[in-house]
Parts: C-alpha cells; sequence; structure tokens
C-alpha cells in the first residue's frame, strides 16, 4: 500500500509532518492510499486516536481526502501543486498572451495619490484600535454597490478578491464540505478550496454564466457554498445575465442555507450591468477588487455581505493581519475621487481587442468564447498539441488545465495588450494549432 516508505512519528503533529514531507518529494503520489488508521498505529506503537489526528489535520490541509470504508489516499491534486505550475516558458521573442494581466498603459499613475494618502496619514496617523476601513472608502464603496444593486449590508477591506473569499469560506465551512465552483474557472480559486480541506463541485459554464441544471445538482448533492463570477470571468468572460440571474436565483430560493459569494470579476473593466444573486440566502458575500482596473499590486478587495458573515470575517482578521493598510486604502480613495480611470474607456479597449480575435477566429471556422473582460477561451481537441504549436508559431497562451476540473481542453487568450495588427496573425496562428472547431463551453 505505501511500498517501502516508512510513515515515521510518535504524535499526530509528527506523522502529519511525514506524510506531508513524503507527498512533497513524490514519495507518495497523488491517489496513493494510506494505511487503515489501526494498521497504522500498529505499526508505529501508538493509540488509534493519535493516527486519526494525524489523518484529520492533512484533510484540514488538503493532503488527503477520506471516502469511508474505501479508505484514506492523497489528494488527486495536491495543495502543494499549485496549478500556477501548469504553465509555459515563454522563451525570447515569443509574444506573450498567457499571464492574465492588465494592459499597464490603461492602469492609473499612481504616485500623487500615495503622496497625498501618506500626507494624511501624517496628518491624521492609524494607531492600534482605529476604525480597520477607512470611513471614505467604506461611503463610495457602498454608494457604488447601492448603484448596481448588491444588497445593502456592512462594509469590510480585505487584500484582494481570493483573500476575501478565504475569509468568507472559513467564517462558514468545516474541512470536507464540498463548495460548488465554476468548471472552467479561476485557476487560483480550484487551488484554494482544496488547500482548506473543501471539496469543489463542478459547475458548468456557458456564455451566460454557471449552468442553472448544474448548480442545482451541486446543491442537491450537499454543496454547502456557490461561489459565482459575476461579470468577466475567468478564463472564459461570461457574465451573468438578466435571465441567467433569474432562474439561479430561483435555485438559490429554493437552498437559503447555502453560502453564496460572488466575485465581481470584472467591476471597471467591463460595460454590461450587474446582475447580483445576493439577498436570497441567508449567508452572502460579494466581493470587488481593485486589481484589474487600478493596478494588481493594490492588494485590495471590499467585500460586503450579511451582518454575521462580516462580523466573523471582520473578527478573525483582527486575530491576524488587523486590517489592510489604511495608507494604501487612502490612496485607494484618491484614485477612486480623482477619477484617474475611466472605466467606459477601458471597458471599450478590451472589447475592441476581444472583438477582432473572435471574430478573426469566426471568420476561420474556430469558436471561441469572450463575452466580456480581458480573456478568450479557445476550446481545443488537444491542449498540450495547441500550446505547444502556437509557442513554436510565436504565441505564448495558457493551458487550460490550470482552470479545468473536468470540462474539456482549451486555451486561454490574454487580450489585454493584443493590437488590432496582430489579431489577424494570432487567429491564423490558433487555427493552424487547433483546427476548425464547433467548441461549446461545457462541464
Amino acid at each position: 500500500m505505501l511500498g517501502e516508505y516508512p510513515i515515521q512519528g510518535q504524535g499526530a503533529a509528527e506523522i502529519a509532518a511525514s506524510v506531508e514531507r513524503a507527498v512533497g518529494s513524490g514519495e507518495l503520489e497523488p491517489g496513493q492510499l494510506l494505511p487503515p488508521m489501526r494498521e497504522l498505529a500498529t505499526r508505529l506503537g501508538v493509540n488509534p486516536n493519535t493516527v486519526a489526528a494525524a489523518y484529520r489535520t492533512l484533510r484540514e490541509r488538503g493532503v488527503i481526502e477520506t471516502a469511508g470504508r474505501r479508505g484514506s489516499r492523497i489528494r488527486p491534486k495536491p495543495a502543494t501543486t499549485g496549478r500556477d505550475q501548469i504553465r509555459v516558458v515563454v522563451p525570447e521573442g515569443v509574444r506573450d498572451l498567457s499571464d492574465g494581466n492588465p494592459d499597464t498603459a490603461l492602469l492609473p499613475p499612481l504616485v500623487a495619490a500615495f503622496a497625498a494618502a501618506a500626507a494624511q496619514s501624517e496628518r491624521e496617523p492609524v494607531l492600534y484600535g482605529d476604525d480597520p476601513v477607512e470611513p471614505e472608502l467604506a461611503r463610495l464603496a457602498r454608494a457604488a454597490l447601492d448603484a448596481d444593486g448588491v444588497p445593502d449590508g456592512p462594509v469590510a477591506v480585505a487584500s484582494g478578491s481570493l483573500d476575501a473569499v478565504e475569509r468568507v469560506l472559513m467564517a462558514h465551512l468545516k474541512p470536507g464540505d464540498e463548495v460548488a465552483v465554476e468548471d472552467p474557472g479561476w485557476g487560483s480559486l480550484l487551488d484554494l478550496v482544496p488547500a482548506l480541506g473543501l471539496r469543489p463541485v463542478p459547475v458548468g459554464v456557458d456564455d451566460e454564466g454557471p449552468r442553472p441544471d448544474d448548480v442545482r445538482r451541486a446543491l442537491r448533492s450537499g454543496a454547502r457554498a456557490l461561489i459565482v463570477t459575476d461579470r468577466a470571468q475567468n478564463p472564459t468572460g461570461a457574465t451573468v445575465t438578466a435571465p441567467r440571474a433569474q432562474e439561479l436565483r430561483a435555485v438559490l430560493r429554493d437552498h437559503p442555507d447555502v453560502l453564496l459569494i460572488e466575485d465581481d470579476h470584472g467591476h471597471d473593466i467591463v460595460d454590461v450591468p450587474l446582475r447580483p444573486l445576493a439577498g436570497v440566502t441567508r449567508h452572502w458575500a460579494f466581493v470587488r477588487s481593485v486589481a484589474k482596473a487600478w493596478g494588481p499590486d493594490l492588494r485590495l478587495a471590499v467585500l460586503t455581505g450579511d451582518a454575521v458573515t462580516v462580523d466573523r470575517v471582520c473578527g478573525r482578521q483582527r486575530l491576524g493581519p488587523g486590517w489592510v493598510s489604511r495608507i494604501l486604502q487612502r490612496a485607494v480613495v484618491r484614485l477612486w475621487s480623482d477619477g484617474a480611470v475611466d472605466p467606459r474607456e477601458v471597458a471599450a479597449s478590451y472589447r475592441a481587442r476581444r472583438d477582432a480575435l473572435i471574430g478573426a477566429l469566426a471568420e476561420r471556422g474556430v469558436a471561441a468564447h469572450g463575452v466580456t473582460g480581458m480573456n478568450v477561451w479557445v476550446p481545443v481537441p488537444d491542449e498540450t498539441g495547441a500550446v505547444a504549436r502556437l509557442l513554436h508559431g510565436g504565441w505564448a497562451v495558457a493551458p487550460g488545465g490550470r482552470f479545468r476540473l473536468g470540462s474539456p481542453p482549451g486555451v486561454r487568450i490574454t487580450i489585454a495588450t493584443l493590437t488590432s495588427e496582430e489579431a489577424d496573425r494570432l487567429a491564423d496562428a490558433v487555427t493552424k494549432a487547433v483546427g476548425p472547431t464547433t467548441g461549446r463551453i461545457r462541464a
């Protein structure tokens, strides 16, 4: 069952650590069974409760999974092997369209905003015990949420969307709980869920967002949380439409105890209306990051939700980092107040670049998806071959494996810096790499 690898240790922490070391070194492989607890306890000369505690720790860390009488095994995709490792090395001279970054030419200058924030902090220093949220940031954020129809709720601040999502999940769920996630979906989120000891349940996506039947199936099977990207879904560009929002809200009404988390990934970079789902379930959270429109290094996301959820998030945050720097918050307020970014201009720029590529691909018989945002998703029959052929042709794109659980293969192309002159040449290269397709996004 374990070959000759000796799991060692007399305490639960030591046993768990020895398993993690073996996973990291490759001596224990994904899918490999661990010994039954009593058997391992006998081999180590310890109480079975000690081994049970070690296995519980490993489950909570996302290293192993347990399926009743079928035993415990190393997770198929252990948390120690993140999806960021599924990427291409971009040689010199190859056009890199794989990184998912915004166009830096569309990001605002930061010097004046941070100088003003620093000056304010000299006049009004933030000390221990002060409010963790800049009052003006909370006011501006809440006004924008109100304008978009997001239900009323307190405002908190996290260090980016992923930090906010993690805090919300941990506020309500326990290891082993199932979380319905979009497939294909955001690779970092697909890594985070198992790393927290939770079990991802894939939900299919089309251009209008998560498929209602898939969401219904996931919730009926016991998923305790659902994570939805409202606009500019990464990697497909999907955006929840009004009819789809109505369907999804109807599904959620039948499951009022499900935790709903919405990520408005397209805020300030798309020109389509938001269709929020929040307000149907008892516990919900809505997250907006400043990264895509204002700069990835501005590690700040606004979070609202029901009072219980936000209170739990803020309470746990106080016991860790305490708060997100008020200097950073004040700089973001200055950027917002000065109108340093014109969201309409940004959205129009990304729309033109997406349309140019998708149109060129359509002329060549290649189906692609990207109704909003800065990415285009192209279904392919052979993902590895398509990525390699495109790289050989001078184009680096992201392998779809970074974004998938069980959905068909594809590649993600970031169009943020794509020029109109490049669109036709890239479409020619994609056509040669994948051939004409009838690709639909299916789970």
